[in-house]
C-alpha cells in the first residue's frame, strides 16, 4: 500500500522517538494534520507560532530531548523566527517543520509563500528545503542528528505541499547518519588535558567559570566532582545555573553584569580561570581588556569556534564537557597530593569569605510596606524548598530569579540568555510542564514580558496544565527603566505601562485562577493557594515596588570589579 509524504513524516517522527509536537495548522500542512487525526502522537495546539517554538524550547531544556514544532507556510513560518533565534543563541535542540507552497510555485509569490530557508539561515544550525519525497526520511534523520549533536541548536525543515501529498510504495528510515563535513569532536586532546591539570595544580587562586554547556552535556556531576576534589570555588553564567549546586559551599553565585560581588571579584583576581562550556559573553566579561587580567585561562568547549573568539585563552580543549571533565578527574594526582593542593588554597578561600561578608545579595522588606520583588522569589523558594522548575521572562524579573532562588539541579532554570527574548518564559513554562507533568513549574514574569505571549494562557487551560506564573507587577518596563534611571538622567521615556489588564480578571476570563497580593503579609497565602491548584494555570499578581533596582550592576563597558552596589 502506498503512503504519502504526510504519513511518512509522522512515522519518521515516531521512529525518532518524538512524543509531542507543538503546532498550529494551516493550508499547506493540512495533509499532515489529516494524517495526524488517526495517528498516535501528542499534538499541542498553540495560539501563536512564536509560542510553539518557545514551548518546544522549554520542553528541550527541561528534558534534554529535542523539541518539535509544526507550522504552516508564510506567516506561520515567519512567526517562528524569534523562537528559532532564541534557541540558536542558547544552543537548544529544536526541530521546526514549516509548510511551503508546492515546489512548482516557489519563487512565484504564491499565496502564503515565504523564503523561510533564506530567512532563517543566519539563526539555524542548518536548514533544509525538501524537494522530493524520496529525500524526506533522510532529511528528517539528519535534522534531528544535527540538532542534538556537537553544540546543539535549532534545525528547520521546509516541506512543500506536493512533497506531503506525493506517494511512494516503500521507504527506509536511516539507521544512522554520516555527514562528511560535520564531525563533532567529543574527546579532548590528551596532551591538552594533561597540560590543563598541571597548570591548575600550580595555581593559588583558581576559579571555575561554568556555562550552559555543563547543563547541555549533562556534566553537572563531573563538574561538582572536579570542584570538590580540588576545593576550587565555582561561579556560573545565567545559562549555567543549576550546573553547579546553588547551595554548595564552593558556589559563589552568578557572575557578570548582575552577578554577585564575590563572583566578580574572584574572577577579577584569579590566577587560573577554568572555563567550562561557556562562551565569554559580553554580559559576563564586561570590559574585555580587564577581564580576569591575572589569569591563565583553560577553556573546555565542544564548539571550536567559541575558543578564543572573545577572550584569548591559554589552554584550549575542544571536546564534550562531560568527557573532558571525566578525563581531567582521571588525571588528577593521588589523595595526598590532592589534599595538599586543596589545603594550599586556604588564603584564597579566606579572601573569598571576606568578599562575601562585605557585600551579600540583600534587600530590605518592610512589614506593611511595598512588596519587594526579591521577597517574592525567596518565598517561592521557601514554599517549594527549591524543588521546582523555574522559567523566566527577560529583564529585572529574570535577574531576581537568578539571584534569589537557589538551583541545585540542572535543567531547573529555564531562561532566554543570549537573545533576551521577552515573551519567552510563559510558553517555555508550558513546554516544561508538558515535558515534566509531575513537577512544579513556576514562571517568573514581569508585567511587560508576560503580555507578549499572554494568549498562550488558553493553551495552558485547554490542556489543564498547572503552570504557576508569578507576575512581579511594577507597572513599568523595569530593566529599561532602571537604565534610564542610572544612565539617562531619569528621563523615563515610554517605559510606563500602567495601562494594563487586571490580571486576576484576565485569568478568570481564560478559565484560569487569578490571585493577587498587595502587601508582603499576603505573599505566602497567595503562593500556598497557587501551589494547591492542580488542574489549571494560576496567575499570581504581586504588586511590587516600582523603584526597586537589580543590584549589583556592572555598567556596560566597565570591568567586573566596577560594580554599582547601592
Amino acid at each position: 500500500m502506498k503512503k504519502n509524504g504526510a504519513l511518512i513524516f509522522l512515522e519518521c517522527l515516531k521512529k525518532e522517538g518524538v512524543d509531542t509536537i507543538f503546532g498550529f495548522p494551516g493550508g499547506v500542512v493540512l495533509p499532515i494534520y489529516d494524517a495526524l487525526y488517526d495517528f498516535d502522537l501528542n499534538h499541542i495546539l498553540v495560539r501563536h507560532e512564536q509560542g510553539a517554538v518557545h514551548m518546544a524550547d522549554g520542553y528541550a531544556r527541561a528534558t534534554g530531548r529535542p523539541g518539535v514544532v509544526l507550522v504552516t507556510s508564510g506567516p506561520g513560518a515567519t512567526n517562528t523566527v524569534t523562537g528559532i533565534a532564541t534557541a540558536y543563541m542558547d544552543s537548544i535542540p529544536v526541530v521546526v517543520f514549516t509548510g511551503q507552497v508546492p515546489t512548482e510555485l516557489i519563487g512565484n509569490d504564491a499565496f502564503q509563500e515565504a523564503d523561510i530557508v533564506g530567512i532563517t539561515r543566519p539563526c539555524t544550525k542548518h536548514n533544509y528545503l525538501v524537494k522530493d519525497i524520496k529525500d524526506l526520511p533522510r532529511i528528517i534523520k539528519e535534522a534531528f542528528y544535527i540538532a542534538t549533536t556537537g553544540r546543539p541548536g535549532p534545525v528547520l525543515v521546509d516541506l512543500p505541499k506536493d512533497v506531503l501529498t506525493a506517494e511512494v510504495s516503500e521507504y527506509k528510515y536511516p539507521d544512522k547518519v554520516h555527514i562528511e563535513s560535520y564531525q563533532p569532536t567529543y574527546a579532548g586532546h590528551p596532551g591538552q588535558i594533561k597540560k590543563a591539570v598541571d597548570f591548575i595544580l600550580k595555581s593559588k587562586r583558581p576559579v571555575i567559570y561554568a556555562g550552559g554547556g555543563v547543563v547541555l552535556s549533562n556534566a553537572a556531576a563531573e563538574l561538582k566532582a572536579l570542584a570538590t576534589k580540588l576545593n576550587i570555588p565555582a561561579t556560573t553564567t545565567l545559562m549555567g545555573l543549576g550546573g553547579f549546586p546553588g547551595t554548595h559551599p564552593l558556589f559563589m553565585g552568578m557572575l557578570g553584569m548582575h552577578g554577585t560581588y564575590t563572583a566578580n571579584m574572584s574572577v577579577t583576581n584569579t590566577d587560573c580561570l577554568i572555563a567550562v562550556g561557556a562562551r565569554f559573553d559580553d554580559r559576563v566579561t564586561g570590559k574585555i581588556d580587564e577581564f580576569a587580567p591575572y589569569a591563565g585561562i583553560v577553556h573546555i568547549d565542544i564548539d571550536p569556534t567559541s575558543i578564543s573568539k572573545n577572550v584569548k585563552v591559554d589552554i584550549p580543549i575542544v571536546g564534550d564537557v562531560k568527557n573532558v571533565l571525566k578525563e581531567l578527574i582521571r588525571h588528577l594526582p593521588k589523595a595526598n597530593a590532592l589534599k595538599a593542593y586543596a589545603g594550599g588554597l586556604s588564603e584564597w578561600h579566606a579572601q573569598i569569605k571576606k568578599w562575601n561578608a562585605a557585600h551579600k545579595l540583600s534587600y530590605r522588606q518592610v512589614p506593611g510596606g511595598k512588596i519587594k520583588p526579591q521577597y517574592v522569589i525567596e518565598r517561592l523558594y521557601a514554599a517549594t524548598k527549591g524543588d521546582a522548575i523555574i522559567t523566566t521572562e527577560v529583564g529585572q524579573n529574570q535577574m531576581w530569579a537568578a539571584q534569589f532562588f537557589k538551583y541545585d539541579k540542572p535543567r531547573t532554570f529555564i531562561s532566554s540568555g543570549g537573545l533576551g527574548t521577552m515573551g519567552f518564559g510563559f510558553p517555555a513554562a508550558i513546554g516544561a510542564q508538558i515535558a515534566m507533568p509531575g513537577k512544579t513549574v513556576i514562571g517568573i514574569a514581569g508585567d511587560g514580558s508576560l503580555q507578549m505571549n499572554i494568549q498562550e494562557l488558553a493553551t495552558a487551560v485547554q490542556y489543564k496544565l498547572p503552570v504557576k506564573i508569578a507576575i512581579l507587577n511594577n507597572m513599568v518596563l523595569g530593566m529599561v527603566r532602571q537604565w534610564q534611571e542610572f544612565f539617562f538622567n531619569k528621563r523615563y521615556s515610554h517605559t510606563c505601562i500602567s495601562v494594563a489588564p487586571d490580571f486576576v480578571k484576565l485569568a478568570d476570563a481564560y478559565g484560569a485562577v487569578g490571585l493577587r497580593a498587595t502587601a508582603p503579609e499576603e505573599v505566602d497565602r497567595v503562593i500556598k493557594e497557587a501551589l494547591a491548584v492542580k488542574d489549571r494555570p494560576v496567575l499570581m499578581d504581586f504588586k511590587v515596588d516600582q523603584f526597586e533596582p537589580v543590584l549589583p550592576m556592572v555598567p556596560a563597558g566597565q570591568p567586573l570589579n566596577k560594580m554599582l552596589l547601592v
